[in-house]
């Protein structure tokens, strides 16, 4: 029988938690490289033995692992991370100038269909990618020289490319978000990128509706349908049916249009999932119930999802890199808490149940499918 491996990593390292079909039962198994934060842990779509894992700490800096037995063993890969230039600057918090630096591995984004080619989005914000399984790295430096780059100015949890989307129609066309930048669209492999931030409005910036500066926290797709893209930013959850080319709020009825993840269902392309927090300085659901929220008509109209979910004094966040959904019939949806529990539900958010609790802090949690 088919199963799913969730890959959790946390803010004192991995875990993996594995079932079969059913999803009623889990094996846990870690924490991998224990006292370490590790950001991101991605599994490649096109072989489920292989498996990349960015790990940092403040005394031993970044450092990549790579495993091509399914997380039974791991080596560490290249961390030469170099940007192809190191001429210029950003704006930094307080709108001076900054000189860009390497920071860590946000996110690893494998390809679909070659598990040896992998991008990764970094901060201070930049897109490498390996074609070697990671033993070594190139910038696509078009992204970071993109003529606004001088003006990008880090959210507060830094500058980085946290989200990394390549259309699965067509390789060449790739998405990234940046905080606090926006999105950027390239049409060329990642040679030459332009802002897809039309429509956007942020508070707290001198111009709302600049080209540039948005607090973008996760965008999404469905991979039938590339062009039509969803987003949720600091405030607003917001759709583009233009692959970026401009954008419309779709916060509907939610409680609080502030969040960190968003997700689409696998099979639907218009059934969209977020988890709603207070506001940008009260980072736990509204009314302490942990509420996921689903719209089926690709947003506007949204229901709650609390069966099996704590619906009193929960005041826990779920990041932006924390939620995923699976591939199996009955798709399944997943997210990690910063309280260290992980749910799952088997039936698209109808139903959760934590797979594990007490975890360190969730940071990212992702899906591979097992044959």
């Amino acid at each position: 029988m088919t199963g799913v491996r969730v890959l959790v990593g946390t803010q004192k390292g991995a875990f993996t938690l594995t079932s079969d079909g059913r999803r009623a039962e889990w094996e846990v198994e870690g924490p991998l490289f224990g006292g370490w934060q590790v950001y991101h842990v991605a599994g490649s779509p096109a072989d489920p033995n292989r498996i990349y894992l960015s790990q940092t700490s403040e005394w031993f800096g970044q450092i990549l692992q790579r495993s091509d037995d399914g997380g039974k063993s791991w080596a560490p890969v290249s961390n030469d991370f170099r940007y192809a230039t190191e001429a210029g600057t950003h704006q930094w918090y307080d709108g001076t100038p900054h000189p860009w630096e390497f920071a860590r591995v946000w996110h690893l984004e494998p390809s679909s269909d070659d598990p040896d080619t992998v991008l990764a989005g970094v901060e201070d914000a930049a897109l490498f990618k390996s074609s070697d399984g990671g033993e070594t790295w190139e910038e696509l430096a078009g992204l970071r020289t993109q003529p606004s780059g001088p003006a990008w100015q880090p959210g507060a949890g830094g500058m980085c490319v946290h989200t990394v989307l390549v259309d699965p129609s067509d390789p060449n066309r790739l998405h990234v978000a940046i905080s606090a930048a926006g999105v950027f669209r390239s049409e060329d492999a990642g040679v030459t990128w332009r802002p897809a931030n039309r429509g956007l409005h942020s508070v707290g910036i001198p111009d709302g509706d600049a080209e540039v500066g948005h607090c973008v926290h996760r965008i999404a797709r469905h991979p039938s349908r590339p062009d039509t893209l969803f987003m949720q930013k600091h405030w607003d959850v917001m759709r583009s049916d233009d692959s970026g080319d401009s954008w419309r709020e779709i916060s509907g009825d939610l409680p609080s249009d502030f969040g960190f993840p968003i997700a689409v269902h696998a099979h639907e392309p218009d059934t969209v999932y977020v988890v709603p927090i207070t506001s940008d300085s009260e980072h736990y659901p509204p009314e302490g119930k942990l509420r996921v929220y689903r719209s089926r008509c690709g947003g506007n109209e949204w229901e709650p999802l609390t069966i099996g979910l704590p619906q009193a004094n929960s005041y826990v966040n779920v990041l932006r890199d924390a939620m995923a959904v699976d591939s199996l019939d009955s798709c399944g949806i997943y997210f990690g808490t910063t309280g260290g529990q992980v749910y799952a539900s088997p039936d698209a958010g109808d139903t959760w149940a934590p797979i594990v609790r007490d975890l360190p802090r969730v940071l990212s949690v992702e899906v591979q499918t097992l044959p």
